[in-house]
């Protein structure tokens, strides 16, 4: 069997095309090629397979090996071709019966790295690959194959090592399905009844929850900002089947999937330090950012304008479109970006304004240069925007007893059932196209949307979520359609963030 061909999967951003690895053994020197644009971590296989094939007892063939990699304008990365490699060798080095191959090579594809003693490592994209095969069956590291089986698309087998896998392919053993299984309890998170005081923050977190609404919250340090944000996630129904598969995709291309978070809720709070790549992905090849990362759950970005300028105006785009398109000049991948935004913020640079021990001394100078930091676009982007104060030391010593997440969750939980009945998605993912359709709102709410639009100078933008920040305090409420007094809640949350009284 002088060449031999097996089928794996590449990556290129959130799919995984066919790749097959085909394997030809001549007579002449020992020579081992490598073709079909591999990059530096295939290439290093040449080593890792050697050892793995040595010292799982089989024996290295001498002759040119010439291994390619197709389709050939792919670029080809990552250790996940060294299992299809070193079944390739022995295959054309008459080491698995030829006989055994034909029906398995052609059944299954094959994906794992190698480590030198021939163990299988886990791999990067397990649950991604299995998506795009759409019912290909899959060997894989059983780590990986665990995670693979939660797609639920097709049959998946793991095993240990090349040992076990050249075994069974020569028919003296049988490889173990990949556990489906995610955890038997629910994941928890901080609940909401731990929070003392701050009833209007409560009601805006339950509105964001409810339609998925971004946030922006002020306040002086203490004050339960992150404490607030922490428990969103806490506040929402669990994922659907087809969101909870595309956030599983995005995680595990990091390589950051935990079988025992399917079906919860993301929930990524980056450093304010952190780049525009490592925020919105880059790289080469390029890599999901964090706002693919929290994709189907929240963004929480802490001291909001101490991120770099740049850095925060690069949410723009993702924000509109849920999704972000990455450019580069050999490399082109798109990433779902379908996030909540919750940011937090000092109201000064030193943190105190607005609080009863009167330490801030910032002039309206610094408080407006502070501010100025988050640009208007950004801004038009948030669809609440509220003040977290200080709370009263009489407050802080009563004990806690406010409602629990699990009540407001049912609350949540009936509005957004509401919403995908009438419209198919949450009214924050409503477009301009279709809010005046599905808002419903009345003579008098549109009146008073008017006044207030005339009075705040509101964009276009900031009209539209207004609109649908109102429908989801009346789907909360249980209304069919949208009045007066809705709107007029809806407006308390959009105080001109430039006051600093």
């Amino acid at each position: 069997m002088p060449l031999a061909s097996l089928w794996c999967r590449g990556v290129d951003g959130l799919y995984a095309p066919q790749v097959r690895v085909e394997t030809h053994l001549a007579p002449g020197a020992p020579v081992f090629t490598l073709v079909g644009l591999p990059e530096t971590e295939v290439k290093e296989a040449r080593d890792r397979v050697r050892a793995a094939i040595i010292n799982s007892g089989f024996e290295f063939p001498l002759g040119h090996i010439t291994v390619n990699l197709a389709p050939a304008d792919l670029p080809k990365e990552s250790g996940r071709y060294d299992l299809p490699i070193a079944l390739g060798i022995l295959a054309v080095s008459g080491q698995l019966p030829a006989s055994a191959l034909q029906d398995r090579l052609r059944t299954y594809e094959f994906a794992g790295e190698l480590s030198l003693s021939g163990d299988l490592q886990p791999i990067r994209g397990a649950f991604a690959m299995a998506l795009s095969a759409g019912g290909v069956g899959f060997v894989l590291p059983r780590a990986s194959a665990d995670e693979a089986a939660l797609a639920g698309v097709g049959e998946v087998l793991g095993a240990d090592s090349l040992l076990e896998i050249a075994a069974w392919l020569a028919g003296r053993g049988e490889l173990p399905p990949g556990q489906a299984q995610a955890a038997a309890q629910p994941v928890v998170f901080p609940d909401l009844a731990d929070l003392k005081g701050q009833a209007q923050a409560r009601r805006v977190l339950e509105i964001a929850a409810a339609g998925e609404h971004s946030l922006l919250m002020y306040g002086p340090p203490g004050s339960g900002k992150s404490m607030l944000a922490a428990r969103l996630p806490g506040l929402m129904p669990p994922l659907s089947d087809a969101a909870a598969r595309e956030s599983a995709a995005v995680l595990s291309l990091a390589g950051r999937f935990d079988p025992a978070r399917f079906r919860a809720r993301p929930y990524r709070a980056p450093h304010a330090t952190a780049s525009a790549v490592a925020l919105v992905g880059g790289g080469s090849p390029p890599r999901p950012g964090e706002i693919s990362l929290a994709t189907q759950g929240i963004l929480f970005l802490d001291e909001f304008p101490e991120f770099d300028r740049k850095v925060l105006e690069s949410l723009r785009e993702p924000l509109e479109r849920g999704e972000i398109h990455i450019a580069r000049a050999a490399r082109h991948a798109t990433f779902p970006a379908r996030f909540q935004l919750v940011a937090a913020m000092n109201p000064c640079p030193c943190g105190w304004q607005g609080h009863p021990n009167g330490r801030c001394h910032c002039t309206p100078d610094k408080i407006r240069q502070y501010r100025s930091r988050i640009s208007g676009p950004i801004l038009d982007r948030m669809d609440l925007l509220i003040e977290v104060p200080a709370l009263p030391a009489e407050t802080m010593a009563r004990a806690g007893g406010g409602e629990a997440s699990a009540d407001v969750r049912a609350r949540v939980t009936a509005a957004r059932e509401k919403q995908m009945a009438r419209q198919g998605m949450v009214n924050a993912r409503l477009g301009p196209e279709n809010v005046d359709q599905h808002t419903g709102m009345s003579a008098a709410a549109v009146q008073l949307l008017q006044q207030a639009a005339a009075r705040l100078d509101l964009s276009a933008r900031s009209w539209h979520r207004i609109m649908k920040v109102a429908r989801t305090i009346a789907d909360l409420a249980g209304s069919s359609g949208t009045e007066k007094h809705h709107l007029a809640e809806a407006l308390q949350y959009r105080r001109p963030f430039t006051e600093t009284r």
